[in-house]
């Protein structure tokens, strides 16, 4: 067992980044374990997109993020936290999942899976987790859902030209993957099980995607509207 840490943060995101420097700043030793790579999440996110919230907003322990628009890009948040990681001279082991975690506060354990199927295990006096929530895909339990060709992240769309896509969802990130698609000459299809698409849709986001569903450069497959004859 490696020596015990004051701190040890599950997930190199923001939050843990940001918790992690916290402790640090408190002269704590601080481990950070992350079973991909740095702010994994947001590596994850489509190739071209761009944050819904300010750059002051993604900002974490006290270091500016340099953007040349208003809404920071994914590379540009992506080199920030790069650059914060490096100032603090953050502990972070990479690729190492966290498979349990024992003990009580003060005393915890905390087992680990590195490449190869090797453990580790870890002693902490506390332990946060932050490992959020983008890594959990909403799961339709239906069959085929599993095949190589089905996907619960989006990328980039140039893979997928002159190929049919279905997008399923009729939130932000489904209507934004759908434009996305379109206008890089792939033939798409939303399908949402709702009769409107999301509530929450970006102020900009949904006339674009209503237009080119009416128009049919988009294909949409929802449930028919229910009509009432007057009595």
């Amino acid at each position: 067992m490696a020596d015990k840490a004051d701190v040890l943060v599950v997930g190199a995101g923001p939050t843990g980044l940001a918790c992690a420097i916290e402790a640090q700043k408190a002269k704590l030793n601080v481990l950070v374990l992350e079973k991909g790579c740095l702010v994994n999440s947001i590596f994850h996110y489509p190739a071209n997109m761009l944050f819904f919230t300010s750059r002051e907003l993604l900002e974490i322990g006290d270091l500016p993020l340099a953007s040349v628009h208003l809404k920071p890009t994914r590379a540009e948040a992506l080199e920030y936290y790069r650059r914060v990681a490096e100032y603090y001279r953050l502990s972070i082991h990479f690729r190492e999942r966290v498979t349990a975690i024992h003990g009580s506060d003060g005393n915890f354990e905390v087992v680990t899976e590195r490449p190869g199927l090797r453990r580790a295990c870890y002693a902490a006096s506390k332990v946060i987790v932050a490992t959020g929530y983008y890594d959990l895909p909403n799961l339709l339990g239906i069959p085929g859902e599993d095949l190589p060709k089905v996907s619960h992240y989006y990328t980039e769309a140039h893979p997928f030209y002159q190929r049919k896509v279905a997008v399923i969802g009729g939130g932000n990130s489904a209507a934004e993957a759908a434009l996305d698609l379109y206008r890089h000459g792939a033939e798409v299809t939303l399908i949402h099980r709702e009769r409107e698409l999301g509530p929450q849709l970006k102020y900009w986001v949904r006339p674009d995607i209503e237009n080119r569903i009416k128009e049919g450069s988009i294909r949409a497959l929802l449930p028919k509207r229910r009509v009432t004859a007057a009595k």
